[in-house]
Protein backbone atom coordinates (compact mmCIF):
# COMPACT_ATOMS: atom_id res chain seq x y z
CA UNK A 1 0.00 0.00 0.00
CA UNK A 2 1.31 3.47 -0.92
CA UNK A 3 2.34 5.59 2.06
CA UNK A 4 -0.13 8.26 3.13
CA UNK A 5 0.87 11.75 2.01
CA UNK A 6 -0.70 14.89 3.44
CA UNK A 7 -0.72 18.47 2.22
CA UNK A 8 -0.22 20.89 5.09
CA UNK A 9 0.85 24.49 5.66
CA UNK A 10 4.56 25.26 5.67
CA UNK A 11 6.29 25.44 9.06
CA UNK A 12 9.55 27.23 9.84
CA UNK A 13 11.32 23.92 10.44
CA UNK A 14 10.53 22.86 6.85
CA UNK A 15 13.01 25.32 5.33
CA UNK A 16 15.86 22.82 4.93
CA UNK A 17 13.45 20.38 3.29
CA UNK A 18 12.41 23.06 0.80
CA UNK A 19 16.04 23.57 -0.16
CA UNK A 20 16.45 19.80 -0.60
CA UNK A 21 13.33 19.36 -2.72
CA UNK A 22 14.30 22.35 -4.85
CA UNK A 23 17.70 20.76 -5.54
CA UNK A 24 16.27 17.30 -6.20
CA UNK A 25 13.89 18.72 -8.82
CA UNK A 26 16.08 21.50 -10.17
CA UNK A 27 17.08 19.95 -13.50
CA UNK A 28 13.77 20.46 -15.33
CA UNK A 29 12.05 18.25 -12.76
CA UNK A 30 14.95 15.84 -12.32
CA UNK A 31 17.57 15.67 -9.58
CA UNK A 32 20.12 18.48 -9.99
CA UNK A 33 22.37 17.46 -7.09
CA UNK A 34 25.26 16.41 -9.33
CA UNK A 35 25.13 19.68 -11.28
CA UNK A 36 25.75 22.07 -8.40
CA UNK A 37 28.82 22.64 -6.28
CA UNK A 38 26.73 24.75 -3.91
CA UNK A 39 23.54 22.80 -3.09
CA UNK A 40 21.78 25.87 -1.68
CA UNK A 41 21.84 28.13 -4.73
CA UNK A 42 18.67 26.80 -6.33
CA UNK A 43 16.77 27.16 -3.08
CA UNK A 44 18.04 30.71 -2.60
CA UNK A 45 16.48 31.66 -5.94
CA UNK A 46 13.36 29.51 -6.23
CA UNK A 47 12.20 28.44 -2.76
CA UNK A 48 13.41 30.09 0.42
CA UNK A 49 12.22 33.68 -0.11
CA UNK A 50 8.67 32.50 -0.72
CA UNK A 51 8.56 30.54 2.51
CA UNK A 52 10.16 33.37 4.48
CA UNK A 53 8.25 36.31 3.00
CA UNK A 54 4.83 34.74 2.28
CA UNK A 55 4.53 31.64 4.50
CA UNK A 56 0.74 31.84 4.35
CA UNK A 57 1.04 30.86 0.67
CA UNK A 58 3.48 27.99 1.24
CA UNK A 59 2.29 24.39 1.52
CA UNK A 60 4.20 21.11 1.67
CA UNK A 61 3.48 17.49 0.84
CA UNK A 62 4.66 15.18 3.61
CA UNK A 63 4.72 11.38 3.61
CA UNK A 64 6.41 8.84 5.87
CA UNK A 65 9.80 9.75 4.45
CA UNK A 66 9.35 13.45 5.13
CA UNK A 67 8.63 16.45 2.94
CA UNK A 68 8.54 15.37 -0.69
CA UNK A 69 7.09 18.41 -2.38
CA UNK A 70 5.85 21.95 -2.05
CA UNK A 71 3.89 24.71 -3.67
CA UNK A 72 4.96 28.29 -3.02
CA UNK A 73 3.19 31.48 -4.03
CA UNK A 74 3.46 35.25 -4.10
CA UNK A 75 0.20 37.18 -4.08
CA UNK A 76 1.61 40.36 -5.69
CA UNK A 77 4.55 39.64 -7.98
CA UNK A 78 5.63 43.27 -8.33
CA UNK A 79 5.65 43.79 -4.55
CA UNK A 80 7.42 40.47 -4.02
CA UNK A 81 10.15 41.34 -6.52
CA UNK A 82 10.60 44.74 -4.85
CA UNK A 83 11.03 43.06 -1.49
CA UNK A 84 13.58 40.66 -2.96
CA UNK A 85 15.55 43.61 -4.27
CA UNK A 86 15.41 45.40 -0.93
CA UNK A 87 15.91 42.50 1.50
CA UNK A 88 16.86 39.21 -0.15
CA UNK A 89 19.31 39.81 -2.98
CA UNK A 90 21.73 42.28 -1.30
CA UNK A 91 23.16 39.84 1.30
CA UNK A 92 23.30 37.06 -1.31
CA UNK A 93 25.18 39.37 -3.68
CA UNK A 94 27.75 39.98 -0.97
CA UNK A 95 28.01 36.26 -0.30
CA UNK A 96 28.25 35.34 -4.00
CA UNK A 97 30.28 37.90 -5.99
CA UNK A 98 29.42 38.19 -9.66
CA UNK A 99 31.66 35.79 -11.63
CA UNK A 100 34.18 37.39 -14.00
CA UNK A 101 32.97 37.74 -17.57
CA UNK A 102 35.43 35.10 -18.76
CA UNK A 103 34.52 32.60 -16.01
CA UNK A 104 33.23 29.18 -17.14
CA UNK A 105 29.47 28.96 -17.64
CA UNK A 106 28.19 26.48 -15.04
CA UNK A 107 24.83 25.89 -13.35
CA UNK A 108 26.17 27.61 -10.23
CA UNK A 109 27.50 30.61 -12.13
CA UNK A 110 24.20 31.02 -13.98
CA UNK A 111 22.32 31.13 -10.66
CA UNK A 112 24.79 33.63 -9.21
CA UNK A 113 24.29 35.84 -12.24
CA UNK A 114 20.52 35.59 -11.68
CA UNK A 115 21.03 36.74 -8.09
CA UNK A 116 22.85 39.83 -9.39
CA UNK A 117 20.61 40.36 -12.40
CA UNK A 118 17.18 38.80 -11.76
CA UNK A 119 15.14 37.95 -14.82
CA UNK A 120 12.66 40.65 -15.75
CA UNK A 121 9.11 39.41 -15.80
CA UNK A 122 6.83 40.09 -18.75
CA UNK A 123 4.76 43.13 -17.68
CA UNK A 124 1.75 42.02 -19.72
CA UNK A 125 1.76 38.63 -17.96
CA UNK A 126 2.06 40.23 -14.53
CA UNK A 127 -0.66 42.81 -15.25
CA UNK A 128 -3.27 40.15 -16.00
CA UNK A 129 -1.95 37.48 -13.63
CA UNK A 130 -0.33 39.35 -10.71
CA UNK A 131 0.33 36.31 -8.53
CA UNK A 132 2.87 33.59 -9.33
CA UNK A 133 3.88 30.18 -8.00
CA UNK A 134 6.46 27.42 -7.92
CA UNK A 135 5.61 23.74 -7.40
CA UNK A 136 8.00 20.80 -7.14
CA UNK A 137 7.69 17.12 -6.26
CA UNK A 138 10.55 14.67 -5.77
CA UNK A 139 10.50 11.47 -7.84
CA UNK A 140 8.82 9.27 -5.22
CA UNK A 141 5.85 11.66 -5.03
CA UNK A 142 5.25 12.16 -8.74
CA UNK A 143 2.47 10.65 -10.79
CA UNK A 144 0.06 10.08 -7.90
CA UNK A 145 -2.13 13.19 -8.02
CA UNK A 146 -0.15 15.02 -5.35
CA UNK A 147 0.75 17.89 -7.65
CA UNK A 148 -2.91 18.53 -8.35
CA UNK A 149 -3.66 18.51 -4.60
CA UNK A 150 -0.86 20.96 -3.84
CA UNK A 151 -1.90 23.23 -6.67
CA UNK A 152 -5.56 23.23 -5.63
CA UNK A 153 -4.57 24.17 -2.09
CA UNK A 154 -2.59 27.18 -3.24
CA UNK A 155 -5.18 28.29 -5.81
CA UNK A 156 -7.84 28.26 -3.09
CA UNK A 157 -5.59 30.38 -0.88
CA UNK A 158 -4.94 32.86 -3.70
CA UNK A 159 -8.65 33.17 -4.46
CA UNK A 160 -9.41 33.70 -0.78
CA UNK A 161 -6.78 36.47 -0.75
CA UNK A 162 -8.44 38.16 -3.73
CA UNK A 163 -5.97 37.38 -6.51
CA UNK A 164 -7.46 37.72 -10.00
CA UNK A 165 -4.86 35.50 -11.69
CA UNK A 166 -1.66 33.52 -11.30
CA UNK A 167 1.25 32.72 -13.60
CA UNK A 168 4.33 30.51 -13.62
CA UNK A 169 7.29 29.67 -15.81
CA UNK A 170 8.24 26.21 -17.06
CA UNK A 171 11.44 25.12 -18.78
CA UNK A 172 10.70 24.30 -22.41
CA UNK A 173 12.41 20.91 -22.00
CA UNK A 174 10.23 19.93 -19.03
CA UNK A 175 7.58 18.27 -21.17
CA UNK A 176 5.95 16.46 -18.26
CA UNK A 177 5.32 19.70 -16.38
CA UNK A 178 4.06 21.45 -19.51
CA UNK A 179 1.53 18.68 -20.03
CA UNK A 180 0.47 18.86 -16.38
CA UNK A 181 -0.22 22.59 -16.43
CA UNK A 182 -2.21 22.35 -19.63
CA UNK A 183 -4.20 19.47 -18.19
CA UNK A 184 -5.17 21.36 -15.03
CA UNK A 185 -6.35 24.45 -16.88
CA UNK A 186 -3.39 26.77 -17.33
CA UNK A 187 -2.99 28.38 -20.74
CA UNK A 188 0.17 29.43 -22.50
CA UNK A 189 0.77 33.19 -22.29
CA UNK A 190 4.25 33.65 -23.73
CA UNK A 191 7.11 31.45 -24.92
CA UNK A 192 10.83 32.15 -24.99
CA UNK A 193 13.86 30.10 -25.93
CA UNK A 194 13.93 28.20 -22.63
CA UNK A 195 10.86 29.25 -20.60
CA UNK A 196 7.13 29.07 -21.30
CA UNK A 197 4.86 31.32 -19.25
CA UNK A 198 1.51 29.85 -18.25
CA UNK A 199 -1.39 31.63 -16.58
CA UNK A 200 -4.77 30.99 -15.02
CA UNK A 201 -7.61 33.39 -14.23
CA UNK A 202 -8.85 32.82 -10.68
Amino acid sequence: MAPVAVVRPYRADDLDALYRVCLETGDAGEDATALHGDPTLLGHVYAAPYALFEPELAFVLEDRQGVGGYVLGAIDTAAFDARLEAEWWPPLRRRYPLPPHAAPDTPDSRLIRMIHRPHRRDPDVVAAHPSHLHIDLVARCQGQGHGRRLLATLLDALRAAGSPGVHLGVATRNERAIGFYRHVGFRELAAGDWIIQFGMVL
